[in-house]
């Protein structure tokens, strides 16, 4: 499993049109194969720093979901409210595997002792 974890710089005065964005992507990505884990946005703190994680089972199948976007018409749409808006300044993607919890309480599971398909 991969994740992404997308560092937004946003517009707050346009919040509710990036809640609107953030709504369409997540209907995406879950369509298109991956676990949307939610879009999270300013509650104290600097009021224009919001994240989005999103996890697809493999770099590939993210990369088969990528190759949608500017030729899909569901993808064109949920950017047009991206670029109509203003709401999102600028982002920034990066790639992380999990660690994660195991369920009996042995030590954590982690890509390497989980048996996921990993690529660089």
């Amino acid at each position: 499993m991969i994740t992404c974890v997308v560092e937004y710089v946003i517009d707050p005065a346009q919040t509710e049109a990036f809640e609107r964005f953030g709504r369409r992507w997540m209907e995406l990505v879950d369509r298109h194969g991956g676990t949307h884990h939610g879009y999270f946005l300013p509650a104290e703190g600097a009021s224009d720093k919001a994240l989005a994680l999103f996890s697809f089972p493999s770099l590939a199948a993210y990369e088969e979901y990528r190759s949608l976007f500017g030729r899909d018409p569901d993808f064109v749409e949920a950017d047009r409210i991206r670029d109509e808006s203003g709401c999102v300044l600028r982002y920034e993607r990066s790639f992380m595997r999990p660690v994660l919890p195991s369920p009996d309480g042995s030590p954590a599971v982690t890509a390497e002792n989980r048996d996921i398909e990993m690529r660089p």
